[in-house]
């Protein structure tokens, strides 16, 4: 949430990334809506960040992913823009502008936007956008941007 309690397009977002170089904590302001601006292509996911053994990543959605899960990794997702829905076989969750929800490992799950949503995703290096469902959307060589 940014000051004021703007969310979105409302607001630069920033966060503060931390990367190891030979000893030495390097710290770069990531601008979220500069990032954003630079891809077009969606539920593919751009690396903007590290942290330990997970990647900050960017993705922008809209229409509905494929059913997945995760055998080993939790996820984290952050919506930055626009509203996600998580479908899950029990329930679903609906994630507005500001909101993130963690899905366990082992949980399958469809995500899916109506409209074009911006969305930060927090996972383990080892995370494959698709999990264990591979298809012409898995994403296996990440783009840094």
């Amino acid at each position: 949430m940014c000051p004021g309690g703007r969310v979105g397009s409302q607001c630069e977002a920033t966060i503060t990334a931390t990367a190891e170089n030979g000893g030495v904590q390097l710290a770069d302001v990531v601008n979220l809506a500069q990032k954003f601006s630079l891809f077009g292509d969606q539920w593919n996911p751009k690396i903007v960040g590290e942290l330990n053994d997970f990647y900050v990543k960017l993705v922008k959605v809209q229409g509905e992913f494929v059913w997945h899960q995760h055998e080993n990794e939790d996820e984290l997702f952050l919506v930055v823009k626009g509203r996600l829905l998580i479908k899950l076989h029990d329930r679903d969750i609906q994630l507005d502008e500001g909101e993130f929800a963690i899905i366990p490992k082992g949980v399958e799950h469809l995500p899916v936007a109506e409209e074009e949503a911006h969305v930060v995703l927090l996972e383990p290096k080892t995370t494959l956008n698709t999990g264990d469902a591979q298809s012409e959307r898995t994403v296996a060589n990440l783009q840094w941007i």
